[in-house]
């Protein structure tokens, strides 16, 4: 019997990343509902294969299925970022440590090189662009420690965080404060000081989570 051919990329995958990224952009900001019937005559599609993305992204966090009243995008609480933030810390933490034990010269060189992108964003003052080279720095690191593990536990939960973080770095002194945590981050590194490197990323993140809360009335001034 010949082998069945392996079919390509699914096409409810194909809308999850879609709508993932409407998410990530805010196009489809928190709270809001999923209008199913639109996104079909939208996409073109069925409603199986949205139906089917919608699961994904309900397993991901970025959305929540509630019976008889639809989907709608996750919206974050404050005990939920009190949860989460320690978590990432942990992870986070430990993948700084990992990574400063197997880093190799030339992946110090790079994650400079991502630093020194942080360093332009932060003094021309583009958050957007300092917020994409932030995601680069921390997935640098995340490669560098070789555990697929931390990295996998990371990135689900980074998903959740993108609909609350980019605001965070609008908070006054923030975007400086930030930069110098991660310049600690890089020189622990460098020098080789795996406790360090793991120290000042678990404070980094947790740093993260109060400049959160400064946002907060931002956000709802904003509603």
């Amino acid at each position: 019997m010949a082998p069945s051919r392996i079919a390509q990329t699914a096409l409810y995958q194909e809308v999850a990343e879609r709508l993932r990224q409407r998410i990530f952009a805010h196009e489809l900001p928190p709270g809001i509902r999923i209008d199913e019937q639109l996104l079909t005559v939208d996409y073109g599609i069925s409603r199986t294969p949205l139906r089917e993305a919608l699961k994904v992204l309900a397993a991901e966090g970025l959305v929540t299925l509630r019976p008889r009243r639809g989907c709608f995008v996750t919206e974050i609480s404050e005990q939920d970022l009190d949860e989460i933030f320690p978590v990432m810390a942990m992870l986070e933490g430990r993948c700084a440590l990992e990574a400063t034990h197997r880093a190799q010269a030339g992946e110090i060189a790079e994650l400079e090189a991502i630093h020194r992108q942080l360093e332009f964003f932060a003094s021309s003052n583009q958050i957007e662009r300092f917020f994409e080279a932030n995601q680069e720095f921390h997935l640098r690191i995340q490669e560098m420690s070789g555990n697929r593990w931390l990295r996998q536990a990371i990135q689900d939960l980074r998903k959740v965080l993108k609909l609350t973080r980019l605001f965070s770095l609008s908070i006054e002194g923030r975007l400086q404060q930030s930069l110098a945590e991660h310049a600690a981050i890089l020189a622990a590194i460098r020098a080789g000081d795996a406790t360090r490197a793991q120290t000042t990323m678990h404070d980094h993140i947790l740093a993260g989570r109060q400049a959160v809360a400064r946002s907060q009335p931002q956000l709802e001034a904003m509603a």
